[in-house]
């Protein structure tokens, strides 16, 4: 199958175009600057341009282009550009996918599990409402802007990507230092439920959302077993051989250093489960927290 795949330098990116490469796949990346061969193709988002002729006639379009939520400390202007690299990349995606002759058969449109907002002990599936928030509003958003795209006939699939866990990059790259250190500490509370899903069963799951015409709409990419900040805390020095801090990092402090990122990526949280996935026969390599930070980690 012939694939265009958004934002294909992240950490997501990557490891989804080596698998589907591996498939024997042809790929192509949409990148920003001039491409170099004809594994590239030019799009501007910004601008609202995208060579279409590299979309005419593929079979699938993976979106997963968007500035990193937890790289900055969220001001307004930082904000804004978290807004733009997601909505009007996405409207200007589904633009051109509406204007083609042979529009591609399904688009993946990334989300996030932000979507829900803070669901507290509440346990959520894709049939869930939307949360309050600056990430719930950005997330019902993104994939409004990903919707329009069924209005030409193409399957559109909204993967509501949990924390996802690699020593390559991601959140957990960032923790790892800090645990390795033996600093490790529960954040605010601790009893706020994070959503996970180990790098390997995100690309897994991912393709076979792919391959299967019947999933259509959001799909939670989350393990079946979400845990507390607690929970996660103690699992990660497990994995690493180190024990961790008893006493927890104030909220306050956390919001400080990190403004609304803190507040909404750190000290609440979604109790989310993959129905979708469960649903169409899918398993997971790694469904619990201690299998896939084995997995991840060593």
């Amino acid at each position: 199958m012939a694939i265009i795949v958004t934002g294909a330098s992240g950490l997501l990116g990557t490891a989804l175009v080596t698998a589907l490469k591996a498939e024997g796949h042809q790929v192509v990346r949409l990148v920003r600057r001039t491409p170099r061969g004809t594994e590239e193709s030019r799009w501007d988002p910004e601008r609202g341009l995208v060579d279409r002729s590299s979309l005419e006639g593929a079979h699938a379009v993976v979106h997963l282009a968007g500035a990193g939520l937890g790289e900055h400390r969220w001001s307004e202007a930082y904000k804004r550009e978290i807004v733009a690299s997601r909505v009007e990349s996405t409207r200007t995606l589904v633009t051109a996918l509406r204007g083609l002759e042979r529009p591609p058969e399904v688009l993946l449109s990334a989300s996030g599990a932000g979507f829900y907002g803070d669901t507290g002990d509440r346990v959520t599936d894709e049939s869930g409402p939307r949360g309050e928030g600056f990430l719930a509003e950005l997330c019902e958003r993104w994939e409004e802007e990903a919707a329009a795209a069924e209005q030409a006939g193409v399957r559109t699939v909204r993967l509501r990507t949990a924390i996802t866990l690699s020593g390559r990059g991601g959140a957990l790259k960032q923790m790892l230092p800090v645990f390795r250190m033996g600093l490790g500490a529960p954040l605010g509370s601790g009893r706020q439920w994070w959503s996970w899903i180990s790098l390997d069963d995100w690309v897994r799951a991912t393709l076979h959302v792919l391959k299967n015409r019947d999933v259509v709409g959001p799909v939670n990419l989350t393990s079946p077993e979400p845990v507390t900040n607690k929970e996660f805390t103690k699992a990660l020095g497990r994995a690493v051989k180190r024990a961790t801090m008893p006493i927890a990092v104030p909220g306050f402090a956390l919001h400080t250093a990190l403004g609304g990122f803190a507040d909404e990526g750190l000290l609440i949280g979604q109790r989310a489960v993959p129905a979708k996935l469960l649903d169409t026969g899918f398993r997971f390599l790694h469904p619990t927290l201690d299998d896939a930070l084995t997995a991840v980690l060593w």
